[in-house]
């Protein structure tokens, strides 16, 4: 068949023509922008707030909560921009260990360097990068010559003498004290970070110890997305943000200091629960007045629950977003990132959601195309392997590999053509062109495999657009696979995966190895 694979309809009733919307993103900013400016106000126009989840590309909230714009957190400092300022803090530990943001496959030391390069795109200048817990690693150091001599602000703070149990010694000039104060000039100071443990917090109490010393009453909130506070404690949404957060063993409950103080219920998780108390005697003793918080909950000003437009679609999205989960951590458990109890957590999580894996709709499709591609393939590959998509009319499209092309490579050039109503026995990419390709990389790159990766099926399928009007119009058509849902019957390989993340669709895989090879490129 044309590219490697023939693409296959869904035969379902007729199928909805986009995707369905259950979130107001533009009412979200408008109460979200209320609600901080509200509470700068009331610590007298100067306010440290935690910024929890990610500053951009939260594609998590935007696919647990459809309709959310990824980067609703930047349009908001836009809006503050003349009000606020911003500090990055990155632990030290994980820049030693390498500790990889999953989404983007890349370390929170580089996930630091894109954030500045990211927010200064925004048109926002980050004031400062904090190196928290520092203690000399060379790692960590290294990192901060890299900043320095680039012109970025940098900060060391060591690990907070007498924490937790020693409110005394925390509290005082080898402390909090010990750390060297970063001028700020703005009412709003923005403290984020690239992942959970960056040190946000510390950073935060920090700065309150030397501003009140220097009689400046500033205040601490924080900026969390999820659990939504408002929402029911077995609200997928928050069943989701459970799963996120599962390898950290987050467990999501109901505040006890909100419900005994106000006699309603309000859902936190255990850390910011179990660690209030000591924050709040901190903060007591930090202002020398009594706590203005009675509970983790009043800490936070999150208006995300008020901005869901339909509850029954983030329902649906979230319980998706569990299961997506649930591959993510089988895969990683594979490749040994993650460990068995993880898996099991998420496992429980479906089960009181009541879905299985294949509530998700291209599980099924994608272990279907292996068996055809077994039974076409006639022993010319080594692992057979299929791939599928749900477009956002709800049509599903597969692809299986050959021995030109790679599964996810054979996909999306379906997808593409299955948008552009181009039939199948139309070749976007000449025959002549993916031997040529083929030629390259085993006779004069010496690769492994002459089949193609989606990064190389795509840069072939650019050039063949110059020249040939068909596949330019198919081209024209990838920018609308962007938040389509995605499964592999196998680990994407690394040309793979960076093909589908610029691509935006929701992929999952099977912990499935696509190559017996121990390594690859």
């Amino acid at each position: 068949m044309a590219d490697g694979t023939e693409a296959a309809l869904t035969a379902s009733s007729t199928p909805p023509t986009t995707k369905p919307v259950g979130f107001d993103s533009d009412r979200y900013l408008g109460e979200q922008t209320a609600a901080i400016l509200k509470r700068v106000e009331r610590f007298g126009n100067k306010l440290y707030l935690e910024f929890g989840g990610k500053l951009l590309f939260d594609y998590h909230a935007a696919r647990v909560l459809p309709g959310f714009d990824p980067n609703v957190k930047m349009r908001l400092l836009q809006q503050l921009a003349d009000q606020a300022e911003l500090i990055l803090c990155i632990h030290a530990g994980d820049i030693e260990r390498k500790k990889l943001r999953a989404d983007f496959g890349i370390t929170y030391d580089v996930d630091a360097l894109k954030l500045i390069d990211d927010v200064r795109d925004w048109g926002i200048e980050v004031l400062a990068v904090v190196i928290t817990r520092y203690d000399e690693q060379p790692a960590a150091r290294l990192f901060k010559n890299k900043l320095e001599r680039r012109g970025v602000r940098v900060y060391t703070h060591r690990a907070t003498k007498g924490y937790p149990v020693d409110v005394d010694l925390i509290v005082s000039d080898q402390g909090y004290g010990a750390n060297e104060r970063i001028e700020t000039t703005r009412p709003l100071v923005v403290v984020t970070g690239p992942g959970p443990g960056s040190g946000k917090l510390a950073t935060c109490l920090s700065q309150l110890y030397h501003d009140h010393k220097a009689g400046v009453h500033a205040g601490y909130a924080k900026f969390e997305t999820f659990p939504i506070w408002n929402l029911p404690l077995q609200h997928p949404v928050n069943v989701a943000y459970e799963a996120a957060t599962a390898d950290l063993g987050d467990v999501n409950l109901i505040d006890p200091y909100h419900l005994e103080t106000y006699g309603a219920p309000a859902i936190n998780y255990n850390r910011d629960v179990e660690a209030f108390p000591l924050l709040r005697r901190i903060l007591e003793r930090i202002t020398g007045q009594r706590a203005v918080y009675q509970s983790p909950t009043d800490m936070g000003v999150n208006r995300a629950g008020f901005a869901i437009s339909d509850d029954a679609v983030c329902r649906e999205a979230a319980r998706q977003e569990v299961i997506r989960r649930y591959f993510r951590y089988a895969c990683e458990y594979a490749m040994g990132f993650s460990d068995r109890e993880t898996i099991e957590r998420v496992k429980l999580l479906m089960e009181a959601l009541g879905v299985g894996l294949l509530s998700r709709r291209v599980v099924q499709p994608a272990r279907d195309a292996v068996v055809e591609a077994q039974e076409h393939g006639k022993g010319n590959q080594s692992i057979y392997c299929g791939a599928a998509i749900e477009l956002q009319d709800g049509t599903i499209v597969t692809g299986k590999n050959s021995p030109l092309m790679h599964a996810t490579s054979s996909l999306i050039l379906n997808a593409i053509k299955t948008l552009a109503c181009i039939p199948d026995e139309i070749h976007l990419l000449s025959p002549h062109i993916l031997q040529s390709i083929g030629s390259l990389k085993n006779d004069i790159l010496n690769t492994r495999s002459m089949s193609l990766d989606l990064d190389e099926a795509l840069i072939a399928l650019s050039v063949s657009a110059a020249t040939n009007p068909t596949a330019q119009a198919a081209m024209g058509k990838l920018n609308d696979l962007a938040g389509c849902d995605v499964h592999l019957s196998h680990i994407p390989s690394p040309g793979d995966e960076a093909g589908l993340k610029r691509l935006g669709v929701h992929l999952t895989s099977e912990p499935n190895f696509s190559s017996k090879n121990l390594f690859q490129a």
